[in-house]
C-alpha cells in the first residue's frame, strides 16, 4: 500500500467502517491519520514529528514535518536553525514550529501491518466508547436482547448495539437459557472497563418486577399509581406497595387487572412467581399490618429510635406470619424497611408477667418494702428507682393505699439507693482508670463511664474518636435477616443522635474543633470585616 493510493477507495473504506460499526466516519479518518504518522516515523525516525492530514472531501493525504526553531542546532531531526527557518518564514521565531512538507512512500508489510493495528485499535476504542455513552443513560430501564451465549452460568445477551452480561446470581432460580432464546432483564450497571464497557443485566433485582408492573399496568406508567416498595425472594414469591394519586382509582385493583390479567403477565415472566400486592400507607403500624398479610395481627408496639416493630398475633396465626423459612415476615420486613419481631399472644403475656414479676423485685429490694407495695409501683408504670424519686410528690401519694408520708419514705429510700449506687459506679470507675474529664460531657453519667472503662475509653480524646455506632451499636443485614451489633452503651437507651451529640461535645472539650456557635461567630465576624 502506498500513501498516494486511491484517494477515493480511502474515502470509501473509512465510510465502510463508520457505518459497520456505526461510528462518527472523522473518528475512522484520524485513526488512518495516526496510523499513517506511526508509519512514516518508521521511515524517517521515531524521534520525528510527523503529521498527516487526510482531506475529508477529497481524500487527499498531506505528510509533514515539524521543526522547531532555534538559535543553535542539536538535532536536525527535530529542530531548524533560526536563520534557515526565516527563508521558509520571514516571520520566524526562536521557539515557533516550522511545518516541512514530506515526499508521499511506499509502506513496508512491516509498517502496513503496523498500521493496521493501529486503525483497529482506535476503532475499537471508538466503539466502546459509543457503547458506552449509548447504555449509560438507560440505566434503570428494561432491555430485550438474544442469547448469544451460556458461559459458566452467566448468560451473555446480544442487545443489537453491544452486548450484555446477566450474571449466574442475577438470574432467578432453576431458569435454563439455550442460544437464540429472547430474553428480557433489568439494565443496572454500566461500567467503563479495559476490555470495553460492561453492561450488567439482572432478572433477580426488585426493580425488574416494578418495571414490568409499568409495562402493564398503565395507571403505573401514567403515574396515577405509584409503587412505593418492592421486596422479592427471586423465583419464589415477592411484595410490592403500591398507592393511588387518584382516590377514585383502587392500587390493588388496577394492578391485578381484569380477572388478574395483568399480575399474570408479570408471574409469568418471572417464572411463576408469586406476587402479593400490598396497599401502602403513610403510617407505619398500618403499613406493617397490610405487609404481613394473609395473616391477621392482634396489636403493634413501635419503637421509632430502632426503627423495630414488635407484632403480636393470635396463637394460630403464628406459622402464616413468619411464612415457610421464615419468607413471609422477611419480605415485609424489606418491604417496610423496619425489623419486625414477631410473638404469639401467650407469648407477649408471659413476657409481660415475668417483666411485672421482675420490677416487682427491682422495687421491693431497693426500696426495702413488701411485695404489695412493689406490685402497686409497677402497676402505676413506674419503671425504675430514678422514676420514683423525681417523680412529683403529689402523683406518689395519689396511688391508691398511699399518703404523703408513705411518698415521702419511699422518694429518701429511692434517693439513699441511688446515691449508693453512685458510689458503687465511681469506686468501679477509678478501679478502671477512667479520668474525671469525662464528666464534662453532659449527659454522660457515672454508669455509663464504667461501661465505656470496661471497653478501654478511659479518657475525653478516647472518647471523642469514637463514631456514634461504637457507643449505641449497629444493625446490618445478613442472609436476609437483621444483626445487631452491640454497642458500648448498649442497653442504656441511647439513639444515636444523642450519641453523636456527646462525642461531638468531647471533641470541642478536647480541642478538636470549634463549638458550632463559635464557628458561626467567627464566620459572621469575617463576613462584616470583608464587607
Amino acid at each position: 500500500m502506498a500513501v498516494s493510493a486511491n484517494r477515493l477507495e480511502l474515502l470509501q473504506i473509512a465510510d465502510a467502517v463508520a457505518r459497520e460499526k456505526q461510528i462518527d466516519r472523522q473518528i475512522v479518518l484520524e485513526a488512518m491519520e495516526d496510523a499513517i504518522q506511526k508509519a512514516a516515523r518508521s521511515r524517517y525516525g521515531q524521534e520525528t514529528e510527523v503529521r498527516a492530514e487526510i482531506n475529508a472531501k477529497s481524500g487527499e493525504i498531506r505528510l509533514s514535518r515539524l521543526l522547531q526553531v532555534v538559535d543553535e542546532v542539536e538535532n536536525v531531526a527535530t529542530q531548524i536553525a533560526t536563520e534557515e527557518a526565516r527563508r521558509k518564514n520571514p516571520a520566524a521565531q526562536p521557539g515557533d514550529w516550522i511545518a516541512e512538507t514530506l515526499p508521499p512512500f511506499d509502506f513496508g508489510r512491516i509498517a502496513a501491518q503496523s498500521a493496521k493495528q493501529v486503525i483497529v485499535q482506535k476503532v475499537r476504542e471508538a466503539e466502546r466508547d459509543r457503547q458506552f455513552d449509548e447504555y449509560k443513560d438507560r440505566v434503570g430501564e428494561i432491555v430485550s436482547g438474544l442469547v448469544k451465549r451460556v458461559e459458566y452460568g452467566n448468560v451473555v445477551v446480544d442487545l443489537g448495539r453491544g452486548e450484555a452480561i446477566i450474571r449466574r446470581d442475577e438470574l432467578i432460580p432453576r431458569e435454563m437459557f439455550r442460544n437464540g432464546d429472547r430474553v428480557r432483564a433489568y439494565l443496572f450497571d454500566v461500567r467503563r472497563e479495559q476490555r470495553g464497557p460492561q453492561i450488567f443485566l439482572s432478572r433477580t433485582h426488585p426493580q425488574f418486577m416494578a418495571k414490568l408492573f409499568g409495562q402493564e399496568v398503565p395507571e403505573i406508567y401514567d403515574g396515577i399509581v405509584e409503587i412505593k416498595a418492592v421486596a422479592r425472594d427471586p423465583g419464589s414469591r415477592a411484595k410490592i406497595a403500591v398507592v393511588s394519586r387518584d382516590s377514585s382509582i383502587d392500587p390493588v385493583g388496577a394492578c391485578v387487572g381484569m380477572r388478574g390479567s395483568r399480575v399474570q403477565a408479570v408471574v409469568a415472566e418471572l417464572q411463576g412467581e408469586k406476587v402479593d400486592i400490598i396497599p401502602w400507607n403513610p403510617d407505619i403500624a398500618t403499613f406493617v399490618v397490610n405487609a404481613l398479610a394473609p395473616a391477621e395481627v392482634a396489636k403493634v408496639v413501635l419503637d421509632e429510635d430502632r426503627e423495630r416493630i414488635e407484632v403480636v398475633v393470635p396463637d394460630p396465626q403464628l406459622s402464616l406470619a413468619i411464612g415457610r423459612r421464615g419468607q413471609n415476615v422477611r419480605l415485609a420486613s424489606q418491604l417496610t424497611g423496619w425489623d419486625i419481631d414477631i410473638l404469639t399472644e401467650q407469648e407477649e403475656s408471659e413476657r409481660r408477667q415475668a417483666e411485672f414479676e421482675a420490677r416487682t423485685k427491682l422495687f421491693m429490694g431497693a426500696l426495702d418494702v413488701d411485695e404489695v407495695v412493689g406490685q402497686l409501683l409497677t402497676s402505676e408504670g413506674f419503671r425504675s428507682v430514678e422514676e420514683i424519686a423525681y417523680v412529683e410528690l403529689s402523683d406518689l401519694a395519689s396511688i391508691e393505699g398511699f399518703d404523703e408520708e408513705t411518698a415521702q419514705e419511699l422518694q429518701r429510700r429511692a434517693l439513699d439507693t441511688i446515691a449508693r449506687i453512685e458510689a458503687e459506679h465511681d469506686a468501679r470507675r477509678k478501679e478502671l482508670g477512667v479520668a474525671d474529664d469525662l464528666r464534662q460531657v453532659d449527659g454522660l453519667t457515672t454508669a455509663m463511664m464504667v461501661k465505656l472503662g470496661e471497653n478501654d475509653v478511659k479518657s475525653l480524646e478516647d472518647f471523642a474518636g469514637c463514631v456514634p455506632d461504637d457507643i449505641v451499636g449497629w444493625t446490618e443485614r445478613k442472609d436476609g435477616q437483621s444483626v445487631k451489633n452491640a454497642g458500648f452503651l448498649d442497653g442504656f437507651e441511647l439513639t444515636k443522635d444523642e450519641a453523636e451529640a456527646m462525642i461531638m461535645q468531647a471533641r470541642v472539650k478536647a480541642g478538636w474543633i470549634e463549638a458550632p456557635e463559635a464557628a458561626e461567630e467567627a464566620g459572621a465576624e469575617t463576613a462584616e470585616a470583608e464587607a
